[in-house]
């Protein structure tokens, strides 16, 4: 099963253009469709059933409040869902380094290095691991990554620093194949 977080190494035609990383990052959400109608399904027959009971007893408005907790839960995870669009994409290749975020509500932004020029900075906590990862290149400073974990973040940290050493090597010259 996908995550949506993978790593991918790609060749191409041209050597200046083969894409040594492509990364498209993504948040985690570990509540699917099928998921979310469950819980909802589950929680609206409970709520439904304890509400009766209360209406029985003679204390209706809780049935109207028990009704009101099921519609704030299904619009926190529609909330919720609606974030889990935003998206971040990461590409290297020999000649630059690309950079694109998407927000949840669709606003792109990008920005291109040169990978020659580009540093890696990271900002790391004893306890808690990698907390932020930065691209930092004449004086520019962005977050990448803000998607990930910890030890994800590590991982591709160290990923992104192997395709930018290779990108500063420069494209391998094979004129037999």
């Amino acid at each position: 099963m996908s995550t949506g977080n993978e790593i991918e190494r790609k060749d191409a035609e041209d050597p200046r253009e083969v894409e040594i990383l492509s990364a498209r990052l993504t948040p985690h959400r570990s509540l699917n469709r099928t998921g979310f109608l469950a819980v909802m399904l589950f929680l609206s027959v409970v709520s439904f059933v304890t509400g009766m009971v209360f209406l029985m007893m003679g204390a209706w408005p809780v049935l109207g409040f028990f009704g009101l907790d099921v519609l704030v839960v299904w619009w926190a995870f529609k909330v919720n869902f609606r974030t889990a669009r935003a998206s971040e994409e990461i590409v290297v290749t020999p000649s630059e380094l690309r950079v694109r975020r998407v927000s949840h509500r669709g606003q792109v932004a990008e920005w291109t290095f040169n990978p020659l020029w580009v540093r890696l900075d990271q900002e790391i906590d004893e306890e808690y691991g990698i907390e932020h990862l930065y691209l930092i290149s004449r004086g520019r400073r962005i977050q990448i990554a803000g998607f990930l974990g910890p030890d994800e973040k590590a991982s591709f940290y160290k990923a992104l620093v192997d395709a930018l050493n290779a990108a500063k090597r420069g494209p391998i010259y094979n004129p037999v194949s």
